[in-house]
């Protein structure tokens, strides 16, 4: 047990390691440029990254061969008192555009309507959705609608962390403003908290976008987006059958009650609540599963300038965990297992980006290839295939869905594989489109070292539909 720390006080002990975020980021980007300039002047730098790659190449060699875990049957008891009570959060601002399609999507799930309720917090939006939600609860009797005022801080998570004593749920969902939810979700995620150390449940998101019958047009960035959710649904459920760590995604994410209270909520300093949450369950030894069929869908990102604001946001908060958490993961808080898988995903994800910048600079310097394209080179490869094999589990099991729906009538114009050439065309062009990531975590890394923590962000904006205000009435 690390500083004798018990779980119901490890809010306390996480916070203590909060402060003093830019001077350590400083340190840690300064010591990543030392270490990458010396490897490029000294004559074993080449051996040094020669070893790194292969012991990586190991971690992602038991990746590649392992079979993901089995998802129990969804729930189908006649009692609804054999339901647990589920409660639906959603921290909203300015979501006029999509708000009435929230709402009617989560009050008409199929689970027993007195098993569930919906909580929607409005974060002192200044466009209609505040008019929107009022009336709308008027329609919907489980829909309770809270309004905070323009001094409430801690952004999202204190939002959610506002209203959450006053929720009964024995499983918290929380989904975005933009969320579109299939109906029998709830039945299909519960089976999962069937395993007493899991946590916390992950679903799959998909960019509403990405259908084919989607009214808007997709072009490279929506496309793009498609293929990186494929290649995270992959990452998931992989690095959870090898008990690595499963990680939260904000939207569709169901936590346990049990586990929530014992972490102490939702962090209001970091402005990603999902990825901060994410390391604060599994050190307090829970885990996080992941479900692949139905996903939830949330509106993708369809313009470069947007998606860099997006981006950037999502980059520092990922690498905010690191800064604030160091200690207890040099402890070995995660056990063996959850350390080397998390150690080899922020090498891939943040380390290699970072350190391509003084790489790059020194093989110019040098007239070299850069030292690091071995390490580089197999991360590349490893997003390629995973791709692939995300993209082709994705359509087998929509296939399955659907054919399950359809049942006896289902059509035979559904194909149960994906074309092999299609998929690899749509896995290059998710290639190239991820690397904009490079550029994303270099230039957030350089920013958090020199400029002071910031907990806003730039709005993404939801286009939703021509339907702003729903008249449908209420269900019971």
């Amino acid at each position: 047990m690390i500083d004798d720390v018990h779980p119901g006080n490890l809010k306390a002990s996480f916070e203590r390691g909060l402060a003093g975020r830019r001077p350590k980021a400083a340190i840690a980007l300064s010591a990543v440029w030392a270490v990458t300039i010396t490897l490029h002047l000294v004559s074993w730098g080449i051996w040094f990254v020669l070893g790194l790659t292969l012991l990586v190449g190991l971690h992602t060699l038991r990746l590649i061969v392992a079979r993901p875990r089995s998802v129990p049957s969804a729930l189908t008891h006649d009692n609804p008192d054999d339901y647990p009570y589920v409660s639906l959060m959603v921290s909203a601002k300015n979501e006029e555009a999509v708000v009435g399609s929230l709402v009617r999507s989560l009050c008409n799930l199929d689970y027993p309507s007195d098993r569930y309720d919906l909580w929607i917090i409005d974060d002192y939006s200044t466009d209609r959705t505040p008019e929107l939600l009022d009336q709308l609860a008027l329609n919907y009797p489980r829909l309770h609608v809270v309004h905070r005022p323009a001094d409430a801080g801690g952004g999202k998570s204190g939002a959610l962390n506002q209203v959450y004593p006053q929720v009964k749920g024995e499983f918290i969902a929380v989904f975005d403003a933009d969320a579109q939810v299939p109906m029998d979700l709830l039945r299909r995620v519960i089976p999962l908290f069937d395993r007493p150390q899991v946590g916390a449940v992950q679903v799959r998101k998909a960019v509403l976008q990405g259908n084919e019958g989607h009214p808007r047009p997709r072009n490279f960035w929506i496309l793009g987006q498609v293929a990186e959710m494929a290649l995270d649904s992959y990452f998931q459920q992989q690095r959870i059958a090898i008990g690595g760590v499963g990680e939260l995604r904000g939207n569709g994410q169901f936590v346990r009650r049990q586990a929530l209270d014992s972490c102490g909520g939702w962090n209001e300093e970091t402005i990603t609540d999902d990825l901060d949450l994410t390391l604060r369950l599994h050190f307090d030894r829970w885990d996080i599963d992941f479900l692949m069929v139905p996903a939830v869908e949330e509106e993708g990102v369809t313009q470069a300038i947007a998606l860099w604001h997006q981006r950037s946001r999502w980059a520092e908060g990922g690498y905010q965990r690191y800064l604030d958490y160091w200690r207890l993961m040099s402890r070995n808080r995660l056990g063996v297992g959850k350390t080397i898988d998390l150690l080899v995903f922020w090498l891939m994800q943040y380390l290699l980006p970072t350190a391509a910048v003084p790489d790059t600079l020194m093989a110019i310097a040098r007239s070299s290839p850069p030292l690091l394209s071995p390490l580089t080179g197999m991360t590349v490869l490893l997003s390629l295939f995973g791709m692939v094999i995300g993209l082709r589990r994705i359509h087998s099991s929509d296939y399955r869905l659907r054919e399950e729906a359809l049942g006896s009538e289902r059509s035979p114009l559904l194909r149960p594989e994906m074309p092999l050439w299609r998929t690899a065309v749509q896995s290059l062009r998710g290639t190239l489109y991820m690397m904009h990531w490079l550029l994303v975590v270099a230039s957030t890394t350089a920013r958090i070292s020199v400029r002071p923590k910031r907990l806003k962000w730039v709005k993404t904006a939801h286009q939703g539909t021509d339907e702003v205000l729903l008249d449908m009435p209420g269900q019971s």
